[in-house]
């Protein structure tokens, strides 16, 4: 297992045990520290408290399967954090990140949307969008990077936080969790390291939420938006890869009654 992906596998697990309440184990000690012990985690997931150990400091290598399964039951973990920790256990081989190309059908096909849509890829920049979705965001979208990157002008561009009034940090934090899954799986890489440093310098909330390692998937729900035309306005919104190349996935928003 490559050093960037044991690191990223050590980070999640240290993060998610010092998360866990000590106070839902009636028969442990109080501590001082957050969270559980190392051999209170080891000893619940089967495993040795050293290898466990090792495992936290990215030395421990590529876990078994079952290892894994033991270990996101003793963490206590969600579906979609499970799911990401055998992603990280796996590290499937991966080239350097490469910019995403939209396909001229797709695009073709959002332009004559009524409703606001965007092709983008996996580090969350923007590859093609509609005219509806330019009136939504308002000005400033295009101005938040070359490509445009949803991340940055929600984080760091301020017509990004007024979209989301008083609801943008719980946006902000949700929206750093989904993209905490695309960058594990490009742990190390210096285009996705340039974003994180970005995000860093332009939001003074981010370091804290990154630290947290927290993962989440949401392809889809419903988001109140202060649509830059139209004001406060409610929508549903669903995310589809492409079949025609699965790192490019549209996101269509639309409409509804309240």
């Amino acid at each position: 297992m490559s050093d960037r992906y044991a690191q990223a596998l050590g980070d999640f697990l240290r993060t998610r045990r010092r998360r866990l309440d000590p106070e839902a184990q009636p028969s442990l000690r109080r501590r001082r520290t957050p969270g559980l012990r190392r051999e209170e985690i080891a000893e619940a997931a089967g495993i040795g408290v050293d290898w466990y150990t090792r495992l936290e400091q990215g030395r421990g290598g590529r876990p078994s399967a079952g290892v894994v399964d033991g270990l996101a039951r003793a963490l206590r973990l969600d579906p979609a954090e499970a799911d990401h920790l055998r992603k990280l256990a796996a590290e499937p081989l991966r080239a350097a990140f490469a910019p995403e190309a939209a396909p001229p059908a797709l695009v073709r096909m959002i332009e004559r949307f009524p409703q606001p849509a965007y092709l983008a890829g996996r580090r969350w920049d923007v590859l093609a969008v509609n005219a509806a979705a330019l009136e939504m965001y308002g000005g400033g979208f295009l101005e938040s990077g070359a490509p445009p990157n949803i991340l940055a002008f929600v984080l760091t561009h301020p017509a990004g936080r007024a979209l989301f009034g008083e609801g943008w940090e719980a946006q902000a934090r949700r929206m750093v969790a989904q993209f905490r899954v695309s960058y594990d799986a490009f742990a190390g890489d210096p285009a996705f390291a340039a974003l994180v440093a970005e995000l860093e310098a332009g939001c003074p909330g981010f370091r804290e939420w990154w630290e947290a390692h927290d993962v989440r998937a949401a392809p889809s729900g419903v988001k109140r938006l202060r649509h830059a035309a139209r004001g406060w306005t409610t929508y549903e919104y669903a995310t589809f890869q492409c079949n025609e190349d699965p790192a490019v996935k549209l996101t269509v928003y639309t409409p509804v009654e309240t």
